[in-house]
């Protein structure tokens, strides 16, 4: 049987197991809070190396060892899981089942083995669509209505992992990466935790040869919004890319990101400014109007349309752009 729920996932977890838990980022620490919550023993937390961060660049620990030590977790930070000593590591665990969430380290197959009941990963879409790195960020910027969470059995491909439970959430017009990593952080955490409960009666099932997508890494070019472009998919593109890497264009030479927009009706040259007020900054584009709402000038803050236009008169009529 597979799970397939809707978007609250929650379930008492009568069952409760000895785990190890791999993870790095705020998806991943939500979902160690969820285990913790329901009474699970996590023997083990598998974390990325503490990272330099803010303008002191000193190292900052993840997300997940912060939530691990407050809790008095055991925290270990592996370069690598294919050593011998690593491996060696998690044998002497005994734990029975891994759950991995977002990490940032390849399990090789020796590790996938240790675990007498395998590993599972919380996968943040909907397999098999959106394999790979981004599948938050691709959803909004193909036009997805829905997405949700994979709870997988993990094999030694790219998310290809035969199927638990299936989960899915609505996104929004409004969605931005942020916003909804935060809506699939709190049901990766629900999900996990009600597939766990559940684990004896579930039979993992082969994803879809059919529908196959993948998700790659974001890169900072793609990020500089093309005026050219139709204005919905333009808009799709700057939430996607909010928080990183941020969408960019240039005002006057200088660089302005842009975070959060929609679409409306409309034609005007790509990247003439219409109009500038409280209701947004308009500009144009191959096919309808973008309606920029969050902007932030270079060496500023994010401000609301309003308080963007009120310091720059001259706007409208500007081009955006190179």
């Amino acid at each position: 049987m597979l799970i397939k729920t809707g978007a609250s996932c929650l379930a008492d977890c009568g069952l409760t197991m000895k785990l190890i838990f791999a993870g790095t980022p705020e998806f991943a620490a939500a979902a160690l809070r969820a285990l913790l919550a329901a009474g699970h023993e996590i023997a083990l937390v598998l974390t990325q190396p503490d990272r330099p961060a803010g303008r002191g660049m000193k190292l900052k620990p993840s997300p997940v060892k912060e939530v691990a030590l407050e809790h008095g977790l055991r925290v270990e930070q592996p370069l690598s899981l294919k050593t011998d000593e690593a491996q060696a590591m998690l044998r002497e665990i005994g734990a029975e089942l891994m759950v991995v969430a977002a990490y940032g380290l390849l399990l090789p197959k020796a590790v996938l083995d240790i675990p007498p009941r395998g590993c599972l990963n919380i996968h943040a879409s909907l397999l098999p669509r959106w394999r790979g790195a981004a599948p938050i960020q691709r959803a909004i910027l193909a036009g997805d209505s829905e997405t949700g969470i994979t709870i997988m059995q993990m094999d030694v491909g790219l998310d290809t992992g035969a199927m638990l439970s299936v989960h899915p959430l609505a996104i929004s017009q409004d969605d931005t990466a942020a916003s909804l990593h935060d809506k699939l952080a709190v049901c990766g955490a629900e999900a996990i935790v009600s597939t766990l409960a559940t684990l004896d009666g579930l039979n993992a099932q082969p994803q879809p040869e059919q529908g196959v997508t993948y998700a790659h890494k974001l890169t900072k070019a793609e990020a500089e919004v093309n005026w050219q472009l139709p204005a919905a998919d333009i808009a799709r593109a700057i939430r996607a890319y909010n928080p990183a890497p941020g969408a960019f264009t240039q005002l006057a030479g200088e660089p302005l990101k842009l975070w959060q927009a929609h679409a409306i009706t409309g034609q005007a040259e790509p990247g003439l400014v219409v109009r500038a007020d409280a209701d947004g900054v308009v500009v144009g584009s191959g096919e309808g109007l973008v309606v920029l709402t969050q902007l932030q000038a270079a060496g500023g803050k994010r401000l609301g349309a309003r308080d963007f236009a009120a310091g720059r008169a001259t706007l409208a009529g500007t081009r955006l752009g190179q």
